[in-house]
């Protein structure tokens, strides 16, 4: 399996606070990585260091390396609007700009310098399409993307990351806010981005790792306690503290 994302020796440290600490695993391409553990244990932060939105938060120090294809993002010559286009970001909760649909999705595309309306109009249609949506949007563009369900909202938002052409789709609990026929749709959705990307997810909701994840990551007090295929994990697990999370016994 080939690695997409490399962590070696990665700490952070928020002020004198270390929540993450001696952090390393080879995340595969084209391959869903869930991240589980309970509240507080260092998942979303390891997640938003794939593509630095840490660097967003006041006293945060970062040692170690995290390489994307072999580069180290974390080198001082990287460009990190090109690594967020690289590498899209779903939040929690769905977060769609108060405008029309059309201009939530062309927002990436335009900032990047795509300007024609005919190219637009493609990259528009062609990512609700990959985020399942188009059907129940297509004649409704213009109109204002708040008027959409959570679960509609959470595919626009994942319709506006693939917009720009990532490579990785970073994803942190986002179905948490949402119903089961919309979480069961994202997930669907997921299955279906794997062949194109790679995507990582966090969760708090084990059944959902272990339905769509290939690999799942335990974390626990920002450490990584178990990291296997997802099989192993859940029906065989090493660590005595990863069996008794996954049994309902903490957490």
């Amino acid at each position: 399996m080939e690695s997409k994302i490399v962590i070696e020796d990665l700490n952070l440290y928020y002020g004198d606070f270390q929540a993450l600490k001696g952090i390393s695993m080879e995340i595969p391409k084209n391959r869903i990585t869930a991240f589980i553990g309970p509240s507080g244990c260092g998942k979303s932060t390891c997640l938003k260091t794939l593509n630095r939105m840490n660097d967003l938060v006041e006293n945060c120090k970062i040692t170690g390396t995290v390489k994307i294809d072999g580069e180290d993002i974390y080198d001082p010559r990287t460009d990190v609007t090109l690594l967020r286009k690289r590498a899209g970001m779903v939040f929690q909760k769905p977060n769609p700009f108060p405008m029309s649909l059309y201009d939530n999705i062309a927002y990436g595309p335009r900032i990047h310098g795509i300007k024609s309306k005919q190219a637009l109009d493609e990259i528009v249609e062609k990512s609700l399409r990959s985020a399942a949506l188009w059907d129940e949007v297509k004649d409704r563009l213009k109109k204002s993307a708040l008027g959409l369900s959570g679960g509609q909202q959470q595919r626009l938002c994942i319709a506006r990351a693939l917009a720009v052409e990532p490579d990785i789709l970073l994803m942190d609990e986002p179905t948490s806010a949402l119903d089961p026929v919309s979480t069961l749709k994202i997930e669907d959705l997921m299955d279906d981005l794997r062949e194109k990307y790679t995507v990582i997810i966090v969760t708090h909701n084990m059944q959902q790792a272990a339905r769509i994840a290939d690999r799942t990551a335990f974390f626990l007090l920002g450490q990584i306690v178990e990291y296997t295929d997802t099989l192993t994990m859940f029906n065989n697990p090493k660590d005595e503290r990863t069996e008794r999370y996954i049994t309902g016994r903490f957490g």
